[in-house]
């Protein structure tokens, strides 16, 4: 990775100085130069598959973090080298986390996660195919999505998730190389360190029937997102409230009985 080097004093471009991410991943303009696109536009499924992982795994990643430090990058640049033009050094993950980080830098939301100036990599980076799934694949050097992840970014585990397919393919860095992950008897791909699994749940979610990309916790449990919890609590209110009132016509029934017999009950 480059670096600075002392005696050429050259400094290094931070986030801001950066080309930042808005879906697709696009240079700012410079000197009268239209901006270059990097990636083609996003389809109608990859925006809520990716808030529908962030806001499930945001109650684990909470308690793993108290302090709040952590990133979630979503569509967002991540530089590994410099080039001309910056672009080039960069990959836009569809999603990805990064432990140990604070959430804002200098009180600024990031326009992009710079590795030169971070020095931490993430520990998840997933892709969500909507091509062929070779561009996810491609380990051609210093050009590769997976070749740049495994060689150069180094997120322990790297995840492509196949919609069409209804498929997600998990790999964890071993001795620098990526090794295919074996799911388990769920069908699952564990995530030891956030103590989560990543699998594919047939359901609904923001009207659409789908294979997504979910989270579920180590013993099974799926992983709500923000709408399922709310729904899950008012489910429960309303259980609550159905057992009160059935508390109460019994009470009734019992005060009615007692009356009956010519006795007044005690309250």
């Amino acid at each position: 990775m480059t670096a600075t080097n002392p005696a050429t004093s050259i400094t290094l471009p931070d986030h801001t100085q950066l080309p930042e991410s808005d879906g697709t991943f696009v240079s700012q303009s410079l000197a009268g130069v239209p901006p270059v696109v990097r990636t083609g536009a996003k389809n109608f499924q990859e925006h809520p598959q990716s808030i529908l992982i962030t806001e499930s795994v945001k109650p684990v990643l909470q308690k793993r973090h108290p302090d709040g430090q952590y990133c979630i990058g979503q569509d967002s640049g991540i530089y590994w080298r410099i080039t001309d033009p910056p672009e080039r050094g960069a990959e836009a993950p569809d999603w990805f986390y990064v432990p140990n980080v604070p959430p804002t830098l200098n009180g600024q939301m990031r326009r992009s996660y710079v590795l030169w100036q971070e020095h931490i990599a993430p520990l998840i980076v997933l892709e969500f195919v909507s091509g062929d799934g070779s561009e996810e694949r491609d380990k051609t050097p210093w050009k590769g999505k997976f070749w740049i992840y495994e060689q150069v970014i180094h997120p322990a585990f790297y995840g492509i998730y196949e919609v069409n397919k209804a498929s997600v393919e998990m790999y964890h860095i071993i001795e620098e190389q990526y090794q295919l992950l074996p799911a388990n008897e769920r069908g699952h791909y564990p995530i030891a360190p956030l103590g989560v699994e990543l699998g594919i749940w047939q359901g609904v979610y923001q009207n659409a029937e789908l294979p997504w990309l979910r989270w579920w916790d180590l013993q099974g449990n799926l992983l709500l997102s923000g709408e399922e919890r709310a729904e899950q609590e008012s489910q429960r209110a309303e259980l609550e409230s159905q057992r009160a009132e059935l508390e109460r016509q019994r009470a009734d029934r019992l005060t009615a009985q007692l009356r009956s017999l010519g006795v007044e009950p005690e309250f």
